[in-house]
């Protein structure tokens, strides 16, 4: 009988235990859950900061970049409108400056004028006039930049100064596809031209 309790008694002890056992275990099992959770929520925490500073990033180099897209448009339009205004200032003041050169010119036609008027003018003198007055015209004009182009009869024919409104035939071979004859001179201005010379082809 005493073998049997002494039995009874080792096999609830180790019931017991096992009980035991397992509580701890399940506790332990608790802990490390509420440990697991604690660590992703605050890997979930620093990630949404994370993110947060990132787009806090993205934010502050987006406003930095429109301040700098509007001060460049403000500079470039403000560059724009002073280059306009000096451009139409510098148009301006150069015809000031051609009509002040040409002003002598005007007074010498008027003073030209008044002596036709008189009775008994030599018409010597009133071609002698006119030949200062075309002079003093024509040295103003070269003084800016006005030059006319060679008119004589034989040159070769340049599209890039000349322009050709008939052909007749060559007075002899020599001619053949040369200038015959120029009906309207040609001028350059500071080397470029601005009136092509208008002329004749012998064919």
């Amino acid at each position: 009988m005493k073998s049997n309790n002494t039995d009874e008694k080792e096999v609830k002890e180790v019931e017991e235990g096992e009980v035991k056992e397992e509580v701890v275990d399940e506790t332990s099992s608790e802990d490390k859950t509420d440990n697991t959770d604690a660590e992703q929520e605050e890997e979930i925490h620093d990630r949404d900061e994370a993110e947060e500073s990132s787009e806090q990033v993205l934010q502050d180099e987006l406003a930095e970049s429109k301040d700098k897209y509007l001060r460049l448009y403000s500079e470039f339009d403000n560059f724009r409108r002073r280059t306009a205004k000096e451009k139409l200032e510098m148009v301006q003041t150069a015809n000031e400056d051609l009509i002040k050169s040409l002003l002598p010119v005007m007074d010498d036609i008027e003073r030209a004028e008044k002596s036709f008027s008189e009775e008994g003018t030599d018409i010597k003198a009133i071609k002698e006039g006119i030949e200062l007055i075309f002079n003093k015209f024509k040295k103003a004009l070269e003084q800016k930049g006005l030059n006319s182009m060679d008119d004589k009869e034989g040159l070769d024919f340049d599209p890039e100064f000349h322009e050709a409104i008939t052909q007749i035939p060559a007075p002899n071979k020599k001619l053949k596809g040369k200038v015959v004859d120029t009906v309207e001179k040609g001028y350059l201005l500071n080397e470029k031209v601005i009136r092509y010379a208008k002329v004749v082809i012998g064919n």
